[in-house]
C-alpha cells in the first residue's frame, strides 16, 4: 500500500470512528469510549487534517468546533415551501379538524400520525448522496438563512447519514432546540460572565444559532429532531409519515420518542392529554402537539388550503400569558445569597394553573421592565418555568405613579448587608456563615473533602440536622453530641416513615455517630488555607486561600486586611478583594467565626507575614489599590511626592498638585466622604505594623515555576491531582481551578474531559504526567 492510500485510509476510518461515537453519545445517550479516547482519535484526526488539507470530508467531525466569522448570513430559497400549520384549541376544534378528513377522504376512522409540537426554531437540512451541505432557517416559509456553519456544531446532527442506500438528495424537517438544562447552565455562564440572561430556551436556541461566529454556536449546546421531508430525489417515499421518522431513525437523523398512531378524534385527543400529563417532566419545551394523516397518499389527495396543508393540525396548549396586577415585591434569597425580586400578584390562570408570584430576575430586570407596585403586568408560564413577569402595560399604571423599585439594603433572612459586584447582574446576601437561607449549603461547602474534610457527614446528614433545628451554623458542628445525632436519626425515620431494622430489633445502632462524631472532632486543626477556603467567602477558592495563608500567614490579619491590601497580593483582583474584605466586614459573619473558634478549631501551620510582602507595602501601589477612581498609579505616584497616605487623610483641596481637573474632582468628593478617610488612616496604620512586624532579610527566591499557573484535568497514570499540585507548588507554581487565557500548562490524563477542550481551543500547552515531571526536572536543575 502507498503512503498516500495509507493517510487516506486512516482518515477516513478515524471520521467514520469518530461520527460513530458522536452519534452513539449525543444521540443514543450511549457513550461506547471513554472521553480521553476520543479525545485522542479526535486531535490524530487534526493532525492528519492538517498535514493533508485536500483530503478533508464534508463530514468531518473537526468542522464541528466552528467556523471562522462571517460578515452576513447568505439568503437561500426552499425547493419546497416551509408552510405553517392551522392551529385547534379545543376539543370542537379537533373533532371538526376529524370530520373534514374523513369528510376529504370519504371514509371513516383515519388514523394520524401524532407527536410533538417543538417550541424551537424550524431548520431544513439538505443532504446529498448522504453528506450534509446546506441548512437554513424557515424564514417566510419561502426564503430563509444559511446557517450551515452553526448548524455543523450540533452534535446530534449527522454529517453523513447511516447506511449504503441514501437518496441521491434529501431535505430534512424539523426543529432546533435547547433543552432545560443546557439553558440553565447557560445562563449560568451568562450571570458569571457578567452578560445578560436569555428569557427562554427558544430564544437562547435562536440567539445561539443566528451568530455570525459559529465558534460562539459550538459553546452552546443546541439539539435537533427532525419531523419531515421537504424534497426527496433519488428514492421513494415511505407510505406514510409514521414510516419516515422510522426511517429517518435508521438513517442515524434524531427522531422525538413521543410519537405515537392514533386512530379518530377519540385518539388525538387521548394521546393529548397524555402528552400534557408528561409535559412538565420532558426534558425541552413545547406548546402543543401536532396531528398529520398518516397515509402519505391520503396528505396528496386533501392536498393544501392557503399556506396550511388540509392533512394536519397543531393542538395548542392553553394560553401561558395571562394580565394580572402586582400587589408587592419581595426579595427571596437563595442557598448561595443571590437576591432575587419576586413579584407578589393578584392570583391568575395561566396555562390552567394558578399564579400568584412570578420572578423578576434582578433589579436591573425590574428596572428595565420598569415594574412597580400596582402595575398591570403580563405574566408568562411556561411548563414547570418558574412564571415570570414579561412587561408591563404603562396606559393602566396608576395615578399618582408608585415608586421606583429599589433593591434593599440588607437581607430580609438575616439582617446582613446586600453587596451587589461591579458588573454583576445578581446581588448577594454577605451572611454567609449566619443566613438561614444559606445555611444547608454554607454546611455543605464547610464540611467538604478539600475544605474540613469532616468524613461522614454528607447531604442527607446535613440536610436532617438542620431541618430537626439541631444545628444553625458551621460552629454548631462541633457542639453535637451523640444524643443529638441519635434524635436527628429517630426524626429523621419518622419523617421519611421508615423504621430500621434495627430499630424493630429493640436496638438503637451508634456506631455511625461515633464515628461521625470522632470525624468532626478530628477536622479541629485544618491548615489555614483549608479553613479559609471553608469559610465559603464568594470567588475564594483553593488557590486564592492558599494565597491568603501564605502572604498574610494569620487567621488574624486576614479578618482585618482592608480590600487595598489584600488587592495588592499575587493574583487577587479588585473583585475578589472587595468580596473577601465584605465578607469580614459583616458583623456577623466575624461573630459566627468568633463562635466556631471557640469550639476549638484552630488554624494550623500560621506564621509571620511573608518576607516578600514588604515591596507589596509600597505606599503607591496601596493608594492605587484603594478604587479611587481615576486615580492610576502614576498619578498615585505623582500625588505622593514628598507625602504619605496619613498626610493625605488631612487634605480636602487637590488642585495645587498639577492633577488633571477631573482627578482633582475625583479625590475631593472621595475625600469628602469621612468613612473613606478613616479607611485611608487604617490602611496607613496597618501598613506601619506589617513593616514592623516582617523580618529585615531578604525574602527567599521564588521557584523556577513562579509566575505560571497550572491547570490539573482527568487521572494521571502514578500520582494523585493532589501529589502534582504540591510538586507544582513547592516549584513556585500555582494550581487553578478552570482554565482561561492565563493558564500556563494544562495537565491532562484520562479522563480529562472539557477543560482540556477548552485548552485546545484557547491554545493553551497540554502536558501529561511525563512532561509535567521533565518540567519539575528542568525547573530543579
Amino acid at each position: 500500500m502507498s503512503v498516500a492510500q495509507d493517510y487516506l485510509g486512516r482518515m477516513a476510518w478515524l471520521v467514520k470512528e469518530l461520527n460513530r461515537h458522536i452519534y452513539n453519545y449525543h444521540v443514543l445517550d450511549a457513550p461506547t469510549i471513554p472521553d480521553a479516547e476520543y479525545d485522542k482519535l479526535f486531535r490524530e484526526l487534526q493532525e492528519l487534517e492538517a498535514a493533508h488539507p485536500e483530503a478533508v470530508s464534508n463530514d468531518t467531525p473537526t468542522s464541528r468546533v466552528g467556523a471562522a466569522p462571517i460578515p452576513e448570513f447568505r439568503q437561500v430559497t426552499h425547493a419546497v415551501p416551509m408552510l405553517s400549520l392551522n392551529n385547534g384549541f379545543s376539543d370542537e376544534d379537533i373533532d371538526n379538524f376529524d370530520r373534514r378528513v374523513r369528510e376529504g377522504l370519504d371514509a371513516g376512522q383515519v388514523d394520524y400520525a401524532a407527536e410533538l409540537k417543538f417550541d424551537g426554531l424550524a431548520m431544513s437540512l439538505r443532504y446529498e448522496s448522504g453528506v450534509f451541505v446546506q441548512a437554513a432557517t424557515r424564514g417566510d416559509g419561502y426564503t430563509g438563512e444559511d446557517v450551515t456553519a452553526n448548524i455543523r456544531t450540533v452534535r446530534v446532527i449527522p454529517l453523513r447519514l447511516h447506511g449504503d442506500d441514501v437518496p441521491a438528495v434529501l431535505e430534512v424537517r424539523g426543529e432546533v432546540l435547547m433543552f432545560k438544562q443546557d439553558f440553565e447552565r447557560l445562563n449560568e455562564r451568562q450571570r458569571e460572565a457578567g452578560q445578560k440572561e436569555f428569557a427562554n430556551p427558544r430564544n437562547a436556541a435562536a440567539g445561539s444559532l443566528r451568530q455570525l461566529d459559529a465558534r460562539i454556536t459550538a459553546q452552546r449546546k443546541l439539539r435537533f429532531f427532525a419531523y419531515g421531508i421537504g424534497l426527496l430525489e433519488g428514492a421513494e417515499m415511505p407510505q406514510s409519515h409514521s414510516a419516515v421518522l422510522d426511517w429517518f431513525e435508521r438513517l442515524g437523523l434524531p427522531v422525538s420518542k413521543e410519537r405515537a398512531v392514533v386512530r379518530g378524534c377519540e385518539g388525538l385527543l387521548g394521546y393529548y392529554r397524555s402528552i400534557g400529563e408528561k409535559r412538565g417532566a420532558l426534558p425541552y419545551e413545547i406548546d402543543g402537539v401536532v396531528y398529520k394523516v398518516d397515509r402519505v397518499a391520503d396528505q396528496r389527495a386533501l392536498g393544501f388550503v392557503s399556506r396550511a396543508p388540509r392533512f394536519a393540525l397543531a393542538h395548542k396548549f392553553p394560553a401561558e400569558e395571562a394580565l394580572t396586577v402586582v400587589s408587592a415585591i419581595d426579595v427571596q434569597v437563595g442557598r448561595t445569597g443571590a437576591i432575587t425580586p419576586v413579584a407578589r400578584l393578584v392570583p391568575v390562570s395561566v396555562g390552567g394553573v394558578t399564579v400568584t408570584n412570578a420572578t423578576l430576575h434582578n433589579e436591573d430586570e425590574v428596572r428595565r421592565k420598569d415594574v412597580r407596585i400596582g402595575d398591570t403586568v403580563v405574566v408568562r408560564r411556561a411548563g414547570d418555568v418558574i412564571p415570570e413577569v414579561l412587561s408591563v402595560v404603562l396606559e393602566r399604571r396608576p395615578t399618582p405613579e408608585p415608586a421606583v423599585y429599589t433593591l434593599p439594603a440588607q437581607c430580609p433572612v438575616c439582617g446582613s448587608h446586600v453587596v451587589r459586584e461591579e458588573g454583576e447582574a445578581v446581588a448577594r446576601c454577605s451572611g454567609g456563615l449566619t443566613c438561614a437561607a444559606q445555611r444547608k449549603e454554607a454546611i455543605r461547602h464547610f464540611a467538604g473533602r478539600r475544605m474540613m474534610d469532616i468524613e461522614g457527614l454528607g447531604d442527607r446528614y446535613i440536610d436532617s440536622l438542620v431541618e430537626c433545628n439541631l444545628i444553625h451554623g458551621v460552629a454548631d458542628l462541633y457542639k453535637l453530641t451523640l444524643d443529638d445525632l441519635l434524635k436527628m436519626k429517630r426524626l429523621a425515620d419518622e419523617r421519611d416513615g421508615t423504621t430500621p431494622e434495627t430499630v424493630k430489633q429493640g436496638k438503637v445502632a451508634t456506631k455511625w455517630a461515633d464515628n461521625l462524631l470522632a470525624a468532626i472532632e478530628a477536622s479541629k486543626r485544618p491548615p489555614l488555607e483549608r479553613l479559609l477556603f471553608a469559610l465559603g467567602i464568594r470567588h475564594v477558592g483553593e488557590s486564592t486561600a492558599k494565597t491568603l495563608a501564605d502572604w498574610l500567614g494569620s487567621l488574624a490579619l486576614v479578618r482585618r486586611a482592608p480590600a487595598a491590601l489584600l488587592r495588592v497580593l499575587p493574583d487577587i483582583g479588585g473583585t475578589v478583594a472587595e468580596a473577601i474584605a465584605d465578607f469580614f466586614a459583616e458583623e456577623k459573619n466575624q461573630i459566627a467565626l468568633d463562635a466556631l473558634l471557640e469550639t476549638g478549631v484552630a488554624p494550623q501551620g500560621e506564621h509571620a507575614p511573608k518576607a516578600a510582602l514588604r515591596e507589596r507595602l509600597d505606599e503607591v501601589q496601596l493608594l492605587a489599590a484603594l478604587g479611587i477612581p481615576k486615580l492610576t498609579e502614576p498619578r498615585a505616584r505623582q500625588l505622593l511626592d514628598g507625602r504619605t497616605l496619613e498626610d493625605l487623610a488631612f487634605l480636602k483641596v487637590f488642585g495645587v498638585f498639577g492633577l488633571p481637573e477631573a482627578l482633582v474632582a475625583s479625590l475631593e468628593s472621595w475625600m469628602a466622604v469621612e468613612a473613606n478617610r478613616e479607611a485611608l488612616m487604617k490602611l496607613s496604620s496597618l501598613r506601619r505594623e506589617l513593616l514592623d512586624a516582617l523580618p529585615e532579610e531578604a525574602a527567599a527566591p521564588e521557584g523556577a515555576l513562579a509566575g505560571k499557573t497550572f491547570v490539573l484535568t482527568g487521572t494521571l497514570p502514578t500520582m494523585s491531582r493532589d501529589q502534582a499540585g504540591a510538586l507544582i507548588e513547592a516549584a513556585g507554581g500555582k494550581v487553578s481551578g478552570s482554565v482561561s487565557k492565563k493558564t500556563s500548562y494544562v495537565v491532562a490524563g484520562v479522563e480529562a474531559g472539557s477543560k482540556l477542550e477548552k485548552a485546545e481551543a484557547l491554545g493553551v500547552t497540554v502536558l501529561d504526567e511525563a512532561g509535567l515531571l521533565a518540567l519539575l526536572g528542568q525547573a530543579n536543575q
